[in-house]
């Protein structure tokens, strides 16, 4: 069985933000020559996520006022774990509800996907550097 591990960095301009890492990942999947196995795509930061969805503008828009409902940044003031200095209790909620993490199949060296689905990278605390880690086992 092979193992292949690899960091991804970004720092995106955005406090949040979205971007579709499905080519990143491929890549990662054509150097690692495995043919039939499993990706793994995991934010190793506790305010970024990763997830599987649809590769379109609206959506993402959408998904951007809908968070913010649910966990509004301002008033920073609201949120307790803000009491410590941060200013990113939204940030770590957005996380828990758009996941750490996905799993991929891998059929034929390809990434086994549905119609539409992609890969992103959301950023919930941005402007600074974090890391994806892939991981990719199979033969």
């Amino acid at each position: 069985m092979k193992s292949y591990r690899k960091e991804l960095w970004f720092n995106l301009p955005a406090r949040m933000a979205f971007k579709n890492i499905t080519g990143e990942i491929r890549e990662c999947l054509r150097e690692s020559g495995v043919k039939e196995g499993l990706v793994l795509v995991n934010a190793m930061h506790i305010t970024a996520s990763v997830f599987i969805n649809d590769d379109e503008r609206g959506l993402h828009h959408d998904y951007g006022i809908w968070l913010e409902k649910l966990a509004p940044h301002e008033p920073v003031s609201g949120y307790r774990h803000n009491d410590t200095g941060e200013d990113n209790a939204d940030a770590h909620m957005k996380r828990q509800v758009m996941g750490r993490e996905v799993v991929c199949a891998v059929t034929n060296g390809q990434l086994d996907f549905g119609p539409w689905e992609q890969i992103f990278y959301g950023e919930f605390d941005g402007k600074r550097n974090k890391r994806v880690l892939v991981k990719i086992i199979g033969e």
